[in-house]
């Protein structure tokens, strides 16, 4: 679909990768001036500007250090330059950082030292800590549906005991909560059955024990060995937490009515461990190509688009969710939907597109009515050009959470972290069956290089083909109704209120 002259880019790129093409993709009758407009090699060369930015800052761009904070300052400098009036909207968060590594072992009735990053990792913003004790698996026949999710779960659970809490049904914060609230001394929370590696996750806000996450080999095993004449555990944890600043960068353009507004977002930090370059210099790298281009189309922008670069998503998404939190009611009634765009270029991509009418059964949160016509919108694109999408849930783990939380329709595509492939997905997509989507997730090695170029090409287009859709007509999503009203207000004839409410 692009240009000759990137030919030889996508081709070293599927070299780079290993991963075979999935065959060009098709000119549909649809086409998008926008999608047209921003290009493989433009999004590139941010994405090369944000790599230069980590790599001279400690290797990151995480929220609270110097990687980041130049990175609010690149995004506000390229919308300026593009004719925006860009408001930095700065909030404080609890930083939180690992000042040695931790221990994790079985001390009986079989010692056993575990290693960390690879039979475990600390949970962020787990507090520090030096325990021994027993161990006592939560509700061990749970299957990852509810484990340690209710304060029941913990009946009879014994104070200052270590609780072993199996991954899945809620957040981790809910477990440790409640952990707590029924004396464990440390928490425990073991990755899900056919999921790779240990559990890498955040607990949102400080707490004040150790809490580390296991595979689920390690996990499982501790649990038989605590049914069947228990089970010693030593942890140890050192961390820092402390008030740092962090920032979200929002745009809005010119043109397009301000009471129905396009918001479409991505996070402007990494996690400490690399630059992400994927996650999410991505979605960066895309939207603020598409900000550039977008005032090409004119006319064709009826609505406002936002365009926002939330801060300190790897910290808990707390960005977007303050930037929700501290939104007008007056203000959040003019947001038509949110479109998130969290990871478009992983090397062993998936399409995923979110699945807005819970078809697949597995989101974490009602849907807002409109959320089903944003994941048709994106499914309508890639078949308009014979390439396949698979769904994937609403599972809280990105920025659309605070939106669809308040009520407000969310959509989006991401092609996958940590989770592994399928045959039936290799088949379809091509890549490596048996293989995460982005083996550099969360990882040192999410730099510019770990990025397929086709695939990553064939998401750009989605998000700008679907952004200028709905840039031109909410129809779909919200029937409207802001249109409606403003209609009426103005007093707009009968004659023409047909013409005014398809905009």
């Amino acid at each position: 679909m692009r240009r000759a002259a990137l030919a030889s880019l996508l081709a070293l790129s599927l070299a780079a990768t290993g991963l075979a093409a999935t065959g060009a993709q098709a000119a549909g009758p649809d086409r998008s001036r926008l999608a047209e407009l921003v290009t493989l090699k433009a999004v590139r060369q941010h994405q090369l500007d944000l790599q230069k930015i980590a790599d001279a800052n400690g290797g990151n761009r995480a929220a609270g250090l110097d990687g980041n904070k130049i990175t609010i300052k690149y995004i506000a400098d390229q919308l300026k330059r593009y004719g925006y009036h860009p408001t930095v909207q700065n909030f404080s968060f609890d930083y939180w950082q690992e000042n040695a590594p931790a221990a994790f072992a079985e001390t009986a009735p079989a010692p056993k030292t575990y290693t960390p990053d690879t039979d475990f990792a600390t949970l962020q913003y787990s507090g520090s800590g030096d325990v021994t004790a027993a161990a006592t698996p939560v509700d061990p026949g749970a299957t990852g549906s509810g484990s340690g999710c209710e304060a029941a779960d913990f009946a009879g659970f014994t104070k200052g005991n270590i609780a072993l809490i199996q991954r899945g049904g809620c957040f981790f914060s809910v477990k440790a909560d409640n952990a707590i609230a029924a004396g464990a001394s440390a928490v425990v929370i073991y990755q899900l059955p056919g999921e790779p590696g240990p559990v890498s996750g955040t607990l949102t806000t400080p707490y004040s024990i150790p809490v580390v996450g296991p595979t689920n080999a390690v996990g499982t095993d501790l649990v038989k060995q605590a049914q069947n004449g228990g089970v010693t555990l030593h942890v140890k944890t050192d961390t820092t937490s402390e008030k740092r600043q962090a920032a979200n960068v929002i745009a809005d353009t010119g043109r397009g009515r301000p009471d129905n507004v396009v918001v479409v977002g991505a996070h402007n930090d990494s996690v400490t461990a690399g630059p992400g370059i994927n996650d999410d210099g991505s979605g960066t790298a895309t939207l603020l190509e598409m900000a550039k281009q977008i005032g090409k189309l004119g006319k064709k922008v009826r609505n406002q688009v936002r365009f926002a670069f939330w801060g300190a998503e790897e910290e808990g998404l707390l960005g977007s969710q303050y930037y929700v939190d501290n939104l007008p009611q007056a203000e959040r009634d003019k947001v038509a939907l949110m479109l998130d765009f969290d990871m478009l270029a992983s090397p062993n991509y998936v399409r995923f597109v979110y699945d807005g009418d819970n078809s697949e059964g597995g989101n974490n949160v009602d849907t807002p009515p409109g959320t089903g016509a944003i994941e048709k919108a994106f499914n309508d694109h890639f078949s308009g050009r014979h390439l396949a999408t698979d769904p994937t849930a609403f599972d809280g783990r990105s920025d659309y959470d605070a939106f669809i939380t308040a009520g407000i329709p969310a959509g989006g595509i991401f092609t996958g972290a940590e989770k592994i492939k399928t045959p039936e997905q290799a088949k379809v997509y091509g890549g490596t069956a048996g293989v995460a989507y982005d083996p550099c997730y969360h990882s040192a090695c999410d730099r510019y290089d770990n990025v397929n170029l086709e695939g990553f090409d064939q998401m750009i287009d989605a998000t700008a083909a679907v952004t200028e859709l709905f840039a031109n007509s909410t129809l779909t999503v919200n029937g409207n109704a802001l249109a409606r009203k403003h209609a009426l207000a103005k007093k707009v004839p009968p004659a023409r209120l047909g013409s005014y409410l398809t905009r």
